[in-house]
């Protein structure tokens, strides 16, 4: 097999002329690893000019001690010209657009709750006690009373008249609770914090408006998944952005699972096995649905709790979360892929697969001992 090594640079007129020196030589199949973003441009330039191949660098490690881009690049010539290739999911743009907005999104989310604990820090080293009263920092209240804080506001009395709804009954815990040391440093630190959250905030409701907009020819499916006990809109535009909805990248449901890391990993030698553990998957998909399956549990009556608590008596309560978000993930499969709302097995499902079960056994073995077996139900 002939080769041939040369090296472009990272610039857009670089890589015209990488893809055009592909074209010259006939090449119809492009080989890349998936590092970072990096990858990103080369696969915008060479999309639709060549079949492209992204690969996880961990299933492509070359011999330890031979290590460079020139190694790299044909170890991955010949493992894709031998067919030992395995490509990496790579969506669609709008699918991509969504991803990205869904995950900026948790990101924003995150720094709230961080600037958030920020506040109660300072509150605490000046010692006011709000927290022990207002179980919202960011509720209707506490923004009001953080804001005349922030303006040089001090006097506990004339805090604890700005509570709301039913903070007015505990105005008196409220006024001992304002009682402390306030001084401008604090006061500054609270300000900075409280305009940092709403711009936040504001930024996220610019993302909820775009992502509108992008999921408005799918609002139907979007709908569906929303049906799942546990599933809200954010998480359905999560998984929208992360699986997309063309299900036929994922041969079956089980693909799908495995590729989102929601199943144990494989790892036995001379009969046994040694590691149980759930396998490394999409992270962003996979912390969102043990979230939502944490909030589906709850719901009383369904076959979701009944599966929860019939595991979690065996194996613990980390192994039964794990196996509903699984549960979730694989009826967003059906969902998607069928066109269909989600329908609950109920909470006795268990029950009656262990009756038609024992049914079954027993059947089986009057066979064997040379009966005729006839069921019919009681009258």
């Amino acid at each position: 097999m002939e080769q041939e090594v040369r090296t472009f640079g990272t610039t857009t007129r670089e890589l015209g002329k990488l893809a055009d020196w592909l074209g010259e030589a006939s090449i119809t199949h492009v080989v890349m690893e998936a590092t970072g973003v990096y990858w990103r441009p080369v696969w915008h330039i060479l999309e639709g000019h060549f079949e492209l191949v992204l690969t996880n660098a961990m299933h492509v490690r070359n011999v330890p001690g031979r290590k460079s881009d020139a190694n790299d690049a044909q170890w991955l010539s010949e493992l894709l010209a031998h067919g030992l290739v395995r490509g990496s999911f790579v969506p669609p743009t709008q699918v991509q657009e969504v991803r990205e907005l869904t995950r900026t999104r948790r990101q924003l989310v995150r720094t709230i709750t961080q600037n958030t604990q920020r506040i109660q820090k300072t509150l605490e080293a000046a010692n006011l006690k709000l927290a022990s009263v207002v179980t919202d920092t960011l509720g209707v209240t506490s923004r009001l009373i953080l804001k005349a804080i922030h303006k040089g506001e001090t006097d506990p009395e004339v805090l604890a008249d700005l509570a709301c709804g039913r903070l007015k009954n505990k105005r008196s815990e409220l006024v001992e609770a304002l009682r402390g040391h306030l001084t401008e440093h604090h006061r500054f630190l609270i300000g900075l914090h409280l305009r940092t959250i709403e711009g936040l905030e504001k930024e996220i409701e610019r993302i909820e408006k775009r992502l509108g907009k992008l999921l408005k020819p799918l609002a139907e499916q979007e709908a569906r998944l929303t049906t799942i006990h546990g599933v809200s809109t954010t998480v359905a535009q999560v998984i929208l952005g992360e699986i997309g909805w063309a299900m036929e990248r994922f041969a079956t449901v089980a693909a799908l699972i495995s590729w989102a890391g929601l199943c144990p990993q494989m790892h036995e030698s001379a009969g046994k096995r040694k590691r149980n553990r759930i396998r490394k998957g999409a992270s962003w998909l996979k912390t969102v649905l043990v979230q939502a399956a944490w909030a589906a549990v709850r719901t009383k009556g369904s076959y979701f709790r009944s599966k929860f608590l019939r595991i979690k008596s065996r194996r613990g309560a980390t192994k039964a979360i794990v196996a509903i978000a699984a549960d979730i993930l694989k009826a967003a499969y059906f969902i998607l892929r069928d066109g269909v709302d989600y329908k609950d097995l109920g909470p006795d499902y268990f029950e009656r697969q262990d009756k038609n079960r024992a049914v079954r056994r027993h059947v089986k073995r009057l066979q064997a001992l040379g009966y005729e077996v006839v069921i019919a139900p009681v009258a």
